[in-house]
């Protein structure tokens, strides 16, 4: 089996996988990673989102021989970054979470939103986060903590 060199939060990990292996499982099953989700395996629902070279990345869509040589963040390190930590104290202050098994997805989108946006409108939320499918529908709740993590309190 083919080895391959990640850079995941930051530290450089080899593992052995096929080529072809989705990077969600090698996160989870070889390096035991398992804030990162699996929602749908088709790359429709976002559970398991995580950043490749700091954009948004469906990590069931991407191979691990894909990811090599990328810097790849999953939600175990998302509160080290300062939009990262304010969008986690914000989904507290909201109550977002109800069953919670979206939440690591949306929050990793929800840092990719405000990175690149860091003052949004409702609209840029709600385009932002058109992908991340909830079946609690907090989706109020989660425009909600993003305002407040943007600064803007919750609108």
């Amino acid at each position: 089996m083919p080895s391959f060199v990640l850079t995941v939060n930051g530290a450089k990990q080899t593992v052995s996988a096929e080529a072809d292996a989705p990077l969600l499982w090698v996160l989870r099953d070889q390096l035991r990673m398992t804030g990162t989700k699996f929602g749908c395996g088709v790359g429709a629902c976002c559970a398991c989102a995580v950043h490749v070279d700091g954009d948004f990345a469906r990590s069931c869509q991407w191979t691990v021989a894909d990811a090599a040589g990328h810097r790849i963040t999953t939600i175990e390190a998302l509160s080290a970054s300062p939009i990262g930590h304010r969008l986690q104290q914000a989904w507290i202050d909201e109550q977002v979470p109800q069953c919670g098994y979206c939440q690591s997805g949306q929050l990793m989108a929800a840092a990719a939103l405000l990175t690149s946006t860091p003052h949004p409108t409702d609209a840029d939320i709600d385009n932002g986060m058109s992908d991340n499918i909830c079946r609690c529908a907090t989706y109020l709740r989660i425009r909600r903590a993003i305002h407040r993590a943007a600064g803007e309190g919750a609108k």
